[in-house]
Protein backbone atom coordinates (compact mmCIF):
# COMPACT_ATOMS: atom_id res chain seq x y z
CA UNK A 1 0.00 0.00 0.00
CA UNK A 2 1.41 3.60 -0.78
CA UNK A 3 2.09 5.93 1.52
CA UNK A 4 -0.79 8.26 0.58
CA UNK A 5 -3.38 4.83 1.14
CA UNK A 6 -1.52 5.15 4.43
CA UNK A 7 -2.59 8.75 5.01
CA UNK A 8 -6.06 8.27 3.81
CA UNK A 9 -6.27 5.29 6.29
CA UNK A 10 -5.52 7.23 8.89
CA UNK A 11 -7.54 9.92 8.22
CA UNK A 12 -10.58 7.76 7.97
CA UNK A 13 -9.82 5.67 11.21
CA UNK A 14 -9.44 9.76 12.81
CA UNK A 15 -13.00 10.15 11.37
CA UNK A 16 -14.51 7.25 12.20
CA UNK A 17 -13.44 7.67 16.09
CA UNK A 18 -14.27 11.34 16.10
CA UNK A 19 -17.53 10.35 14.66
CA UNK A 20 -18.08 7.61 17.56
CA UNK A 21 -17.28 10.07 20.04
CA UNK A 22 -19.72 12.59 18.93
CA UNK A 23 -22.66 9.90 18.85
CA UNK A 24 -21.70 8.46 21.92
CA UNK A 25 -21.35 12.11 23.72
CA UNK A 26 -25.11 12.56 24.26
CA UNK A 27 -25.30 8.66 25.79
CA UNK A 28 -22.56 9.34 28.04
CA UNK A 29 -24.31 12.74 28.64
CA UNK A 30 -27.75 11.32 29.74
CA UNK A 31 -26.04 8.51 31.83
CA UNK A 32 -24.60 11.17 33.86
CA UNK A 33 -27.68 13.28 33.81
CA UNK A 34 -29.57 10.34 35.60
CA UNK A 35 -26.98 9.36 38.05
CA UNK A 36 -27.01 12.56 38.86
CA UNK A 37 -31.04 12.75 39.38
CA UNK A 38 -30.76 9.50 41.68
CA UNK A 39 -28.08 10.34 43.73
CA UNK A 40 -27.80 9.27 46.06
CA UNK A 41 -28.46 5.59 45.77
CA UNK A 42 -26.38 3.74 47.99
CA UNK A 43 -24.57 5.74 51.27
CA UNK A 44 -21.79 7.98 51.34
CA UNK A 45 -18.37 7.62 52.78
CA UNK A 46 -17.09 10.81 54.55
CA UNK A 47 -12.85 10.69 55.00
CA UNK A 48 -11.72 12.88 58.15
CA UNK A 49 -7.95 13.21 57.70
CA UNK A 50 -7.86 13.46 61.60
CA UNK A 51 -8.58 10.48 64.51
CA UNK A 52 -11.82 9.89 66.09
CA UNK A 53 -12.81 11.86 68.72
CA UNK A 54 -11.39 15.27 68.08
CA UNK A 55 -13.17 18.42 66.63
CA UNK A 56 -13.14 17.68 63.07
CA UNK A 57 -14.59 14.14 64.13
CA UNK A 58 -17.49 15.83 65.95
CA UNK A 59 -18.33 18.20 63.59
CA UNK A 60 -18.10 15.78 61.08
CA UNK A 61 -20.35 13.45 62.49
CA UNK A 62 -23.02 16.05 63.52
CA UNK A 63 -23.03 17.03 59.84
CA UNK A 64 -23.23 13.73 58.83
CA UNK A 65 -25.49 12.71 60.32
CA UNK A 66 -28.33 15.58 59.18
CA UNK A 67 -27.30 14.95 55.62
CA UNK A 68 -28.29 11.54 55.97
CA UNK A 69 -31.79 12.48 57.42
CA UNK A 70 -31.98 14.90 54.81
CA UNK A 71 -31.12 12.65 52.01
CA UNK A 72 -32.19 8.96 53.32
CA UNK A 73 -28.51 7.84 52.97
CA UNK A 74 -26.03 7.07 55.46
CA UNK A 75 -22.84 9.75 55.33
CA UNK A 76 -20.60 7.39 56.89
CA UNK A 77 -17.32 8.96 58.95
CA UNK A 78 -14.28 7.23 58.13
CA UNK A 79 -11.06 8.75 60.17
CA UNK A 80 -7.59 8.63 57.99
CA UNK A 81 -5.21 10.28 60.65
CA UNK A 82 -2.00 8.96 58.76
CA UNK A 83 0.82 10.61 57.30
CA UNK A 84 -0.71 14.22 58.51
CA UNK A 85 -3.84 13.86 56.99
CA UNK A 86 -2.31 13.33 53.52
CA UNK A 87 -3.77 9.62 53.66
CA UNK A 88 -7.61 10.51 53.20
CA UNK A 89 -6.76 13.29 50.51
CA UNK A 90 -4.99 11.09 48.41
CA UNK A 91 -7.89 8.74 48.88
CA UNK A 92 -10.38 10.55 48.11
CA UNK A 93 -8.41 13.03 44.94
CA UNK A 94 -8.06 9.27 43.30
CA UNK A 95 -11.90 8.22 44.25
CA UNK A 96 -14.58 7.61 41.71
CA UNK A 97 -16.31 11.13 40.69
CA UNK A 98 -19.55 9.76 41.73
CA UNK A 99 -20.28 11.91 44.47
CA UNK A 100 -19.79 8.53 47.06
CA UNK A 101 -16.79 9.27 48.70
CA UNK A 102 -16.39 13.14 50.46
CA UNK A 103 -13.33 14.85 52.16
CA UNK A 104 -13.76 16.97 55.51
CA UNK A 105 -10.83 18.97 56.10
CA UNK A 106 -9.48 21.50 57.83
CA UNK A 107 -8.08 24.61 55.74
CA UNK A 108 -4.25 22.94 56.58
CA UNK A 109 -4.85 19.47 55.13
CA UNK A 110 -5.86 21.34 51.59
CA UNK A 111 -3.70 24.55 52.21
CA UNK A 112 -0.93 24.65 54.35
CA UNK A 113 0.58 21.11 54.28
CA UNK A 114 0.88 21.05 50.98
CA UNK A 115 2.00 24.76 50.14
CA UNK A 116 4.71 23.78 52.78
CA UNK A 117 5.57 20.67 50.56
CA UNK A 118 5.69 22.70 47.50
CA UNK A 119 3.48 20.47 46.02
CA UNK A 120 -0.25 21.14 45.22
CA UNK A 121 -0.71 18.30 43.20
CA UNK A 122 -2.96 16.13 45.00
CA UNK A 123 -5.72 19.16 46.10
CA UNK A 124 -5.80 20.12 42.59
CA UNK A 125 -7.55 16.62 42.20
CA UNK A 126 -10.16 18.27 44.49
CA UNK A 127 -13.08 20.47 43.95
CA UNK A 128 -15.09 22.23 46.76
CA UNK A 129 -18.27 21.63 48.22
CA UNK A 130 -18.78 24.27 50.64
CA UNK A 131 -17.59 25.56 53.95
CA UNK A 132 -18.72 24.14 56.89
CA UNK A 133 -17.30 26.34 59.79
CA UNK A 134 -14.87 29.26 59.91
CA UNK A 135 -13.33 30.07 63.52
CA UNK A 136 -11.13 32.48 65.20
CA UNK A 137 -7.72 31.13 66.73
CA UNK A 138 -6.83 33.11 70.29
CA UNK A 139 -3.46 33.28 71.55
CA UNK A 140 -2.64 32.04 75.16
CA UNK A 141 0.86 32.51 77.14
CA UNK A 142 1.87 31.08 80.63
CA UNK A 143 0.76 33.44 83.19
CA UNK A 144 3.93 33.91 85.06
CA UNK A 145 5.45 36.25 82.36
CA UNK A 146 5.23 39.47 83.06
CA UNK A 147 2.99 40.13 79.73
CA UNK A 148 -0.88 41.11 80.40
CA UNK A 149 -1.79 42.61 76.81
CA UNK A 150 -0.70 42.07 73.26
CA UNK A 151 1.06 45.63 73.54
CA UNK A 152 3.11 44.43 76.66
CA UNK A 153 4.12 41.27 74.33
CA UNK A 154 5.58 42.54 71.36
CA UNK A 155 7.59 45.24 73.62
CA UNK A 156 8.76 41.96 75.94
CA UNK A 157 9.91 39.48 72.88
CA UNK A 158 11.64 43.39 70.94
CA UNK A 159 13.70 43.87 74.18
CA UNK A 160 14.13 39.88 74.68
CA UNK A 161 14.23 38.53 71.04
CA UNK A 162 14.90 34.82 70.95
CA UNK A 163 14.12 34.26 74.43
CA UNK A 164 10.17 33.25 74.00
CA UNK A 165 9.42 30.31 72.09
CA UNK A 166 5.67 29.21 71.03
CA UNK A 167 4.64 25.58 70.22
CA UNK A 168 2.21 24.28 67.33
CA UNK A 169 1.15 21.02 66.19
CA UNK A 170 3.73 21.13 64.10
CA UNK A 171 5.59 22.56 61.10
CA UNK A 172 3.43 24.07 58.85
CA UNK A 173 0.54 23.75 61.28
CA UNK A 174 -1.97 26.70 60.82
CA UNK A 175 -1.14 27.75 64.21
CA UNK A 176 2.83 28.02 63.32
CA UNK A 177 2.10 30.02 60.36
CA UNK A 178 -0.60 32.14 62.44
CA UNK A 179 2.42 32.99 65.06
CA UNK A 180 5.05 33.09 61.99
CA UNK A 181 2.27 36.33 60.31
CA UNK A 182 2.82 37.59 63.77
CA UNK A 183 6.66 37.48 63.94
CA UNK A 184 6.81 39.39 60.75
CA UNK A 185 3.40 42.05 61.01
CA UNK A 186 4.90 42.77 64.50
CA UNK A 187 8.82 42.77 63.71
CA UNK A 188 9.70 40.21 66.73
CA UNK A 189 11.58 37.18 67.36
CA UNK A 190 9.90 34.15 68.80
CA UNK A 191 11.35 30.72 68.59
CA UNK A 192 9.30 28.01 67.15
CA UNK A 193 9.27 24.58 68.72
CA UNK A 194 7.01 21.72 66.35
CA UNK A 195 4.59 19.20 68.54
CA UNK A 196 3.04 16.36 67.19
CA UNK A 197 -0.26 17.90 68.76
CA UNK A 198 -1.91 20.76 70.21
CA UNK A 199 -1.88 19.25 73.50
CA UNK A 200 1.15 18.90 74.46
CA UNK A 201 2.40 22.20 73.78
CA UNK A 202 -0.30 23.55 75.57
CA UNK A 203 0.97 21.09 79.20
CA UNK A 204 4.19 22.97 78.08
CA UNK A 205 2.99 26.52 77.92
CA UNK A 206 1.36 25.76 81.23
CA UNK A 207 4.31 24.52 82.77
CA UNK A 208 6.69 26.81 81.49
CA UNK A 209 8.59 25.04 78.92
CA UNK A 210 7.64 26.96 76.15
CA UNK A 211 5.61 30.65 76.51
CA UNK A 212 3.17 31.18 73.84
CA UNK A 213 0.15 28.76 71.46
CA UNK A 214 -2.58 29.51 69.23
CA UNK A 215 -4.95 27.09 69.50
CA UNK A 216 -9.40 26.77 68.86
CA UNK A 217 -11.24 28.84 72.08
CA UNK A 218 -13.29 25.81 72.65
CA UNK A 219 -10.10 23.32 73.62
CA UNK A 220 -8.30 26.31 76.09
CA UNK A 221 -11.43 27.85 77.70
CA UNK A 222 -11.14 25.41 80.86
CA UNK A 223 -7.78 26.32 81.56
CA UNK A 224 -8.24 30.40 81.13
CA UNK A 225 -10.83 30.28 83.31
CA UNK A 226 -8.42 28.86 85.76
CA UNK A 227 -6.13 30.80 85.34
CA UNK A 228 -3.40 28.26 84.27
CA UNK A 229 -3.07 30.34 80.44
CA UNK A 230 -3.42 33.72 80.11
CA UNK A 231 -5.77 34.88 77.05
CA UNK A 232 -4.37 37.95 74.86
CA UNK A 233 -6.39 37.98 71.82
CA UNK A 234 -8.03 36.57 69.10
CA UNK A 235 -6.86 36.38 65.60
CA UNK A 236 -10.45 37.39 63.84
CA UNK A 237 -13.87 38.22 65.23
CA UNK A 238 -16.16 35.53 66.47
CA UNK A 239 -19.50 35.35 67.13
CA UNK A 240 -19.59 33.92 70.71
CA UNK A 241 -18.35 36.80 72.89
CA UNK A 242 -14.88 35.76 74.31
CA UNK A 243 -14.51 38.92 75.91
CA UNK A 244 -11.07 39.38 74.23
CA UNK A 245 -9.59 42.14 71.89
CA UNK A 246 -8.48 41.52 68.61
CA UNK A 247 -4.73 41.05 68.15
CA UNK A 248 -5.43 43.43 65.11
CA UNK A 249 -6.04 46.03 67.51
CA UNK A 250 -2.38 46.13 68.27
CA UNK A 251 -0.67 44.62 65.45
CA UNK A 252 -2.26 45.79 62.59
CA UNK A 253 -3.10 43.67 58.92
CA UNK A 254 -2.71 40.73 61.00
CA UNK A 255 -5.47 37.62 61.26
CA UNK A 256 -6.42 34.55 60.58
CA UNK A 257 -9.40 31.57 60.62
CA UNK A 258 -9.23 28.20 61.16
CA UNK A 259 -11.96 26.27 58.91
CA UNK A 260 -13.42 23.06 58.11
CA UNK A 261 -14.86 22.11 54.34
CA UNK A 262 -16.87 19.58 52.54
CA UNK A 263 -14.53 18.13 49.17
CA UNK A 264 -15.09 15.75 46.14
CA UNK A 265 -13.42 14.29 43.54
CA UNK A 266 -12.60 16.44 40.58
CA UNK A 267 -15.08 15.34 37.74
CA UNK A 268 -18.00 14.97 40.04
CA UNK A 269 -21.24 15.91 38.34
CA UNK A 270 -22.04 19.61 39.05
CA UNK A 271 -25.48 18.03 39.73
CA UNK A 272 -24.66 16.26 42.24
CA UNK A 273 -21.89 18.95 43.71
CA UNK A 274 -25.17 21.14 44.19
CA UNK A 275 -27.34 17.76 45.92
CA UNK A 276 -24.36 17.70 48.14
CA UNK A 277 -23.78 21.39 48.93
CA UNK A 278 -28.22 22.29 49.06
CA UNK A 279 -28.03 19.64 51.67
CA UNK A 280 -25.08 20.86 53.67
CA UNK A 281 -26.53 24.09 53.91
CA UNK A 282 -29.16 22.57 55.38
CA UNK A 283 -27.33 20.83 57.81
CA UNK A 284 -25.21 23.95 58.59
CA UNK A 285 -28.25 26.27 59.16
CA UNK A 286 -29.86 23.73 62.07
CA UNK A 287 -30.32 25.66 64.90
CA UNK A 288 -29.62 22.85 67.47
CA UNK A 289 -26.35 22.14 65.84
CA UNK A 290 -25.55 25.98 65.93
CA UNK A 291 -25.89 26.50 69.52
CA UNK A 292 -24.16 22.98 70.95
CA UNK A 293 -21.28 24.31 69.12
CA UNK A 294 -21.51 27.87 69.36
CA UNK A 295 -21.08 26.86 73.50
CA UNK A 296 -17.79 25.03 72.18
CA UNK A 297 -16.52 28.46 70.07
CA UNK A 298 -17.20 27.12 67.23
CA UNK A 299 -18.66 29.29 64.20
CA UNK A 300 -20.64 27.33 61.74
CA UNK A 301 -20.59 29.04 58.66
CA UNK A 302 -21.93 27.73 55.13
CA UNK A 303 -20.63 28.92 51.56
CA UNK A 304 -20.98 27.78 47.76
CA UNK A 305 -18.84 25.52 46.17
CA UNK A 306 -17.62 28.66 44.42
CA UNK A 307 -17.55 31.17 48.05
CA UNK A 308 -15.20 28.03 49.25
CA UNK A 309 -12.72 28.11 46.23
CA UNK A 310 -12.37 31.70 46.57
CA UNK A 311 -11.53 31.44 50.48
CA UNK A 312 -9.14 28.75 49.29
CA UNK A 313 -7.29 31.77 46.83
CA UNK A 314 -7.18 33.97 49.39
CA UNK A 315 -5.68 31.04 52.18
CA UNK A 316 -3.15 30.20 49.41
CA UNK A 317 -2.04 33.46 48.54
CA UNK A 318 -1.77 34.68 52.57
CA UNK A 319 0.24 31.54 53.82
CA UNK A 320 2.53 31.21 50.80
CA UNK A 321 3.85 34.60 51.78
CA UNK A 322 4.46 33.46 54.99
CA UNK A 323 5.71 30.27 54.08
CA UNK A 324 8.17 32.01 51.73
CA UNK A 325 9.15 34.43 54.68
CA UNK A 326 9.94 32.34 57.13
CA UNK A 327 11.76 29.13 54.27
CA UNK A 328 9.16 26.50 55.66
CA UNK A 329 9.54 23.45 53.56
CA UNK A 330 7.94 20.24 54.93
CA UNK A 331 10.14 17.12 53.51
Amino acid sequence: MTTGSNVSLRGLVSALATASLLVAAPGVASAQSAAAQSWPTRNVRVLVPFAAGGPADLVAREVAMRMSEDLGRSFIIENQGGAGGKLAVINVARSEPDGYTLLFPASGNVVSHPLAEHDMSTVEQLVPIGLVSNSAHVLVINPALPIKTMADLVAYAKANPGKLHFGSAGTAAVAHLGMEMLKTTAKIDIVHVPYRGTSQAVVDVMSGQIQATFSSMPSLKGMIDQGTLRALGMTAKSRADSGLPLISDTVPEFGYTTWYGLFAPKGTPPAIIEKISASLKKAVADKALQEKLAVQGMDLDWSSPAELDALMKKDIEKWSKVIEAANIRLK
